[in-house]
Formats: structure tokens, sequence, C-alpha cells
């Protein structure tokens, strides 16, 4: 008997990695097949040697492009009709959008979408706003099931009727309480982080963890850190993402590092970067239920 075909849809590969790897892996767990569908990057080995099998889509780009993302959309067609998926989870903006209506159309007998934010704020422009919970309204009614990682996101998509009450769920979000331990973490991996910035034990190290683009606040944080304390050592850790209309340009980066802000990049023990900050800051324009926060502060930030 063929194995449930489990398939999650991300724009990238690092999403897969770490925003929904606990849920590929629970596929497995349970006795069913997890595929991981996005553009193909750095984080593929890794998932295949976890045993999630990693279908690319060579078009897809986290930036807004009519003819790629046209692409990318009869490319995932394509890979739905071929591989006969059962399930198709959604995540992130442009794959929730596209995702839902392709995989409905394709026949996927189930299409399920996890909101992790709405793409516009309430304090977007009106026109911003009209075409965001539009658009997420349509898309919504091509799924069965609407997970919403906010409550307060939750309250208001079922208010505005952007999904319906019968497919609508409250999932809330969490984090690894093993992982993100303080207790766990050796002084001496706290020390030579700071060390690594140039903070002393008397320095106090402000730190902000995200993608380094626009919406995650950092032009407006980088600006506030100039009127911080001399003692004030500030850190953000995340990568890069060039593709991104919002990103931080190359200018703007080497700029920061002039006036001071470390940005040592992607890293993979942000565990043990919180254990070297004193202070966490999120800054960002628009959060669903962010996780980063959460991370800092279960390691006692």
């Amino acid at each position: 008997m063929r194995r449930l075909r489990i398939a999650h849809l991300t724009t990238v590969d690092l999403s897969l990695r770490y925003l929904v790897l606990p849920q590929l892996e629970e596929v497995t767990e349970l006795g069913g097949e997890p595929i991981g569908i996005s553009a193909p990057g750095e984080y593929v080995a890794e998932l295949n040697s976890r045993g999630i099998r990693h279908i690319p889509l060579v078009n897809s780009t986290r930036s807004v492009d009519p003819v790629k993302d046209l692409k990318t959309m009869f490319e995932l067609w394509r890979i739905l009709r071929r591989e006969s998926i059962d399930v198709l989870h959604t995540h992130t903006p442009k794959p929730g959008l596209y995702g839902r209506i392709i995989g409905r159309l394709a026949g996927v007998p189930v299409v399920m979408n996890t909101i992790h934010g709405l793409y516009a704020t309430r304090d977007d422009p009106f026109l911003k706003r009209a075409i965001v919970y539009t658009l997420e309204a349509i898309a919504s009614r091509f799924s069965d099931r609407e997970l919403v990682q906010s409550s307060e996101d939750f309250e208001f998509v079922l208010k505005r009727r952007i999904t319906r009450p019968g497919q609508t769920i409250l999932l809330g979000n969490g984090v690894d309480l093993e992982r993100f331990d303080p207790t766990r973490i050796d002084p001496d991996v706290r020390r030579r982080l700071r060390e690594s910035i140039g903070a002393t034990d008397d320095d106090i190290v402000v730190g902000s963890v995200g993608r380094l683009v626009a919406e995650k606040g950092f032009p407006e944080l980088f600006q506030a850190a100039e009127s911080l304390d001399p003692r004030c050592v500030m850190v953000a850790v995340g990568p890069a993402e060039p593709e991104k209309d919002d990103a931080l340009d190359s200018d703007f980066i080497a700029s920061a590092r002039d006036r001071g802000i470390h940005l040592p990049g992607m890293q993979t023990n942000i565990d043990e970067w919180y254990s070297a900050m004193d202070v966490f800051v999120l800054a960002s324009h628009r959060e669903g239920f962010p996780r980063a926060a959460m991370e800092a502060a279960a390691m006692g930030l």
C-alpha cells in the first residue's frame, strides 16, 4: 500500500529547513512520505539526508516577477499531477496564494494553508490592504483548512470573512524548549561570541534576529542604535536576501558595519547567539506570531 504523500510548499528551501522541518519529520514518524517543494538551494542536501524528498521549483523567487511566477505555477501544476500528492500544505505569502488555487485545480484531495502572518497591516494604505485581503479571501476558498498562528489574525480573518469559520483553526506557534534553554549553554560559548563582536563582560549586547530586509525594521533599528549608550554593542543575526524587493542593499549593510553594527549573517547556532545577548529587540513592521521573540524569551532575555 502506498504511503500518504504530504507535501509542504514554500518559496525557498531555507523555509523548509527552519520553518516547517518538524512537521515534515512528523510525517515520517506517522508512516507517511514527506515532500518539500521549493526553489532549490543549499539546504536540499540536509533535507534529503533527513529522509525528506525535495522537488525543485526552479523559477520560484521571493521577489515579484510575473513571468517567473507564472512559470512557477505551471511547474507546480505538473508536479502535483505527476506525484499524486494526497495533502498539500502551503506556507508564506506567495506560495500560500497560488499554491492553494493550483492545488485544488490539480485535484489534490486535501489542500491546507498556514497563515504565518498577514502581508498587510491595519496601518498600511487602503489599496494595499484591499488587494492583500481580497487575494487572501479568494485563495482561502480553494483550501480545506486555514491554520492561523496569531490569535489576533485568527479573529481578524473571521471578522472580515477572509476565511470561513468551519475551515479556520487557531494553531498558535512554539519553539523547542530543550534547545532554547539557557542552562545548557556553556559560559565559554557566551564569552567567545561576545568577544567576536568586541563586547566585554561590562558591555550591553543588544541583539535582533531576522532576515536582512526592510520589513524586519532594521533601518529604523540601526538608526536608533546610534543613540544608545557607548557601552551598548548592536548585533543583528540573519541572512541577506538580495532577491527581495525590500532587501538591505550592500551599500546599506556596509554603512551599518562602518557605524559599528555587527552583522554575522546566517547562523545555525542561534541559541548560542541568544546567550551572548543582554537585550533582544523585535523591530518588525509585521509578524504573525514571532518565533524569534519566543526563542529569545525562552533563553531568558
